[in-house]
């Protein structure tokens, strides 16, 4: 047999491998383990529509920088897209996958080795023509194949074909933390601008506070107020530099908290004064449950890694049946080095070999009833995975509603708090209601405008948490590496 021997025996082989079965059980999609729809205490709001029509692009398919239009913001979160560590290990993981991959597909094709060697033969006094012990010398150079199965029954194929689905829930995994760290940064800078205008409230407090704190203590020396009035004033006062402070770490905190999301120190982070209640341009199209199937990238992943543990049980399955490897040797020897190549030196080695697995104390019934196993928990995973971004999308929905409906009552509540302490000034200015009236207005109206902060800050948190439920931006995050097989010298 020489070399195109040795090839046209592969090529054979592989031909009959092409069509050769398959053992792994057939992959359904398993029944959505949700509602058709959402909750009635999770209501659509009215700029989106429960069923986007055609023209409407589904939340994955909008981009971050359509949905998040404050610059600022837009800046963070280009910046963590490019520095955050977390992303950076989630995307070493899809190379780790691929790499995995590579290795399985390299599986199903001959390795091809060139050998060159000398091997050394003692012949004992017993067996030798001449009647005495003596050394002969082989040398031997060609081309071999070592131990190569033959994969009639799709043990090879199935583990390729596990590796890819694993290869392909990594880089699904890696468009989930991106989705999950883009709405983690646009939360933390929205705390941020609420921090901000906390801030700027009870700065202005403060100083109105200081003011009433200076007159009362005129009035006070002049005899028209008592010691207690400006104690009162005092502690009103002491109780606004109190939450000044401590408004003033949850800051420091929360900055510190975004940098370490940006993966640096972020290059703009200014003090504003006022909450940016339009950094959301619109409301995604919600869609029905069943979408959540194509725009969620975590079960997208479930699903793929289910389809990977399908696959493993084909080839535990295979592991039953006869493996046939073939070695193979085509060259040149000699016992000569210098005649090595001459005439008549050809050689040739063909070695099949059939392995029949007749006992093995269980081994490979527990390695099929594992894959099933872990196949039985891939479609639980996966099917926890579809009922959290139900429940997600489900609360982001139910909070959005609600939380409109307590901005809009703090809003009254805040102008009711804020006549109120006009009155009661307007009162102890006439000498017709005491200080104590007009501090109780005062501490209530401070309370009243920290809680509508609040409230809107997390109105457009509600905002952000429903664009990630829904998946947000996933088609944008970039395409996996190609995962083709390396033929290169290493």
């Amino acid at each position: 047999m020489n070399l195109r021997t040795l090839s046209r025996a592969c090529t054979a082989a592989l031909a009959a491998l092409t069509f050769g079965c398959s053992l792994a059980p057939e992959y359904v999609r398993p029944a959505l383990p949700v509602a058709n729809e959402y909750p009635v205490d999770a209501p659509v709001p009215p700029g989106a529509k429960p069923d986007p029509t055609p023209d409407q692009r589904a939340a994955a398919e909008i981009a971050w920088r359509e949905y998040f239009a404050d610059a600022e913001l837009q800046a963070m979160i280009a910046q963590a897209l490019e520095h955050n560590r977390d992303l950076r290990v989630a995307a070493l993981r899809v190379l780790e996958a691929r790499a995995a991959f590579q290795i399985r597909r390299a599986d199903q094709f001959p390795t091809v080795n060139v050998n060159a060697g000398e091997v050394r033969l003692g012949i004992p006094e017993s067996v030798s023509p001449t009647g005495s012990a003596n050394t002969v010398p082989i040398y031997a150079v060609g081309a071999s194949v070592f131990g190569w199965e033959l994969d009639f029954w799709g043990r090879v194929r199935n583990l390729k074909e596990g590796a890819l689905e694993q290869f392909l829930a990594t880089d699904s995994a890696r468009r989930a933390v991106t989705v999950s760290l883009v709405a983690q940064v646009a939360d933390g800078y929205l705390t941020l601008r609420e921090l901000d205008e906390r801030i700027r409230i009870t700065r202005d407090t403060i100083r109105t506070r200081e003011e009433s704190l200076r007159i009362i203590r005129r009035r006070f020396e002049v005899g028209t107020a008592t010691r207690l009035d400006v104690a009162q004033v005092e502690t009103l006062l002491t109780q606004a530099q109190t939450l000044g402070a401590q408004l003033e770490q949850a800051r420091a905190a929360q900055a510190h908290a975004l940098a370490f999301l940006v993966g640096g120190q972020p290059a703009r982070i200014a003090d504003r004064e006022s909450l940016n209640d339009a950094a959301l341009v619109r409301d995604p199209p919600v869609g029905l449950p069943s979408d959540l199937l194509q725009q969620r990238p975590d079960i997208v992943a479930a699903e793929h890694r289910l389809k990977a543990a399908n696959a493993n049980i084909g080839a535990a399955r295979a592991a039953f049946f006869p493996t046939i490897t073939l070695t193979g040797f085509a060259g040149t020897a000699s016992l000569e080095l210098s005649s090595l190549f001459d005439s008549g030196t050809r050689a040739w080695l063909f070695a099949p070999q059939l392995v029949m697995p007749i006992f093995d104390a269980g081994r490979r019934q527990a390695n099929l009833d594992l894959a099933e196993v872990r196949r039985d928990a891939a479609v639980a995973e996966y099917e926890r995975a579809i009922q959290a971004a139900f429940r997600e999308v489900a609360d982001a929905l139910s909070a959005q509603h609600w939380l409109g409906e307590q901005v809009a009552i703090q809003r009254r509540a805040v102008a009711e708090q804020t006549e109120r302490a006009r009155l009661a000034t307007r009162r102890f200015d006439r000498g017709l209601a005491s200080s104590l009236e007009v501090l109780d207005a005062q501490r209530d109206l401070l309370a009243a405008q920290q809680q509508l902060v609040q409230q809107r800050r997390a109105l457009l948190s509600s905002r952000v948490a429903l664009y990630a439920a829904l998946g947000g931006g996933s088609r944008h995050y970039g395409e996996p590496p190609a995962p083709t097989a390396r033929y290169e010298t290493q």
